[in-house]
């Protein structure tokens, strides 16, 4: 969205908006060295050649380039390959480097780019009060060559520089530091924007991981259950009833088979999370299918209350909150028999009860341990609630409140239940 926004010019470039690659750099990359020599082999040529033209121009009124003057603008420039590594140093021997050019006389001209750059480095990187520094014995030692040393300073015959001059180079000082602050600006911003989208990003894997798992655990939770409880009694009536341990096998078949089917229905999502699933996410339309699979592991389950219309989400969060409820009484009730109640108060909630007589058994059946949790976020994924405990009366009771009309978040949480 934000090239085709770029390309139509519907907004900023993306590298405005994040940054180009080399400003926004993690830590570990930033303290990996790093040679600028394209850059540098380029300002190094502009202020050799430029110089020897700014020459030609002030014959007359500055001492012509020599040996030791393009030494001075060779060191300038070529300072700048160490800019990444060495800053602080880099601003400081291009400005000194440059004053003393200009001390001696020779022609203003683009040494002051070294510097410039220099500066610029330096400020991005976080090195403000050095590259502040610098500039500052930068612009005082030209002053005082200007209006105090040229007494003593080539060349002969000089006279001090116009104040004028002083304030075109200050301004020219001015600029520089303004520009680099506002770029150092836009760089922490950059680095900030893109610690946040990682930090985002890290927060929606984590939250997806979380939403599989919990998926992972409700349908195998349920499967297993009821296969666990039939191969009991598959064993149990093998010789006495083999009749009877046929149908335990069967349905421990049946069983298997949808558990697996259900599991990979989860994991297509991983492999082509774009694509639209082959089958649709189970709601509470499937709740007569979860009381005969219930009955299947010798639970009754009595359903009173019609669900209403509901958003994919929510209608998978019931389902599957109906089903952990319905293996939890499986698995650690003594009693067969359960009660599923579902009611909605004008269009705002959903309420579902889910009631067994008990007593608990105390047996883990291979259980998690997780079921209770994985309904309570569940429900706090739609702004709902989940409570669970004994009753007054014997027995275990879990209700879940759900809304109805999602927030935005949980709307967003419906678009990925439902894919």
């Amino acid at each position: 969205m934000d090239e085709q926004q770029a390309r139509r010019g519907g907004g900023p470039p993306m590298w405005w908006r994040h940054g180009p690659p080399w400003w926004t750099r993690s830590d570990a990359e930033e303290h990996v060295p790093h040679w600028p020599w394209r850059s540098t082999l380029l300002i190094t040529v502009f202020v050799m050649a430029g110089s020897n033209f700014a020459a030609q121009g002030q014959q007359d009124d500055r001492a012509a380039l020599d040996p030791f003057a393009r030494v001075l603008l060779f060191v300038a420039a070529a300072l700048l390959l160490w800019r990444k590594r060495y800053p602080v140093a880099v601003v400081f021997g291009t400005a000194v480097a440059a004053t003393v050019y200009l001390g001696a006389g020779y022609p203003y001209g683009p040494v002051f780019v070294a510097v410039a750059v220099a500066c610029f480095n330096a400020i991005v990187l976080g090195h403000r009060k050095a590259a502040w520094a610098a500039i500052g014995v930068f612009w005082l030692g030209h002053a005082l060559v200007a209006h105090w040393l040229y007494r003593w300073l080539p060349p002969s015959g000089d006279a001090a520089a116009p104040w004028g001059t002083e304030g075109v180079i200050a301004a020219w000082v001015a600029a520089i530091l303004a520009v680099s602050e506002l770029a150092r600006t836009r760089r922490e911003q950059w680095v900030k924007e893109r610690a946040e989208r990682a930090q985002a990003a890290r927060r929606r894997a984590d939250e997806e991981r979380l939403r599989i798992a919990r998926e992972l655990h409700d349908v195998l939770a349920h499967s297993i259950s009821v296969i666990n409880v039939q191969a009991g009694v598959g064993l149990a009536l093998l010789d006495s009833d083999p009749e009877q341990a046929r149908t335990a096998l069967t349905t421990i078949k049946a069983k298997s088979k949808e558990a697996l089917g259900e599991v990979r229905q989860v994991l297509d999502t991983l492999r082509t999370p774009g694509d639209v699933p082959r089958t649709p996410a189970p709601g509470l339309e499937r709740l007569p299918e979860l009381v005969r699979q219930a009955a299947s592991a010798g639970l009754t389950v009595e359903v009173e209350g019609e669900p209403p219309r509901l958003a994919p989400g929510t209608d998978l969060a019931a389902f599957r909150i109906v089903q952990e409820a319905l293996t939890n009484v499986v698995r650690h009730s003594g009693s067969r028999h359960a009660r599923v109640h579902l009611d909605h108060d004008d269009g705002a909630t959903l309420r579902l009860r889910i009631d067994d007589d008990g007593p608990a058994t105390g047996a883990e059946a291979g259980g998690s341990g997780n079921g209770l949790a994985g309904m309570r976020e569940r429900a706090a994924a739609l702004g709902g609630t989940i409570e669970a405990g004994p009753r007054a009366d014997g027995g275990f009771r879990v209700l879940a409140v759900l809304p109805l009309r999602a927030t935005a978040d949980a709307a967003g949480n419906d678009v990925k239940e439902d894919r």
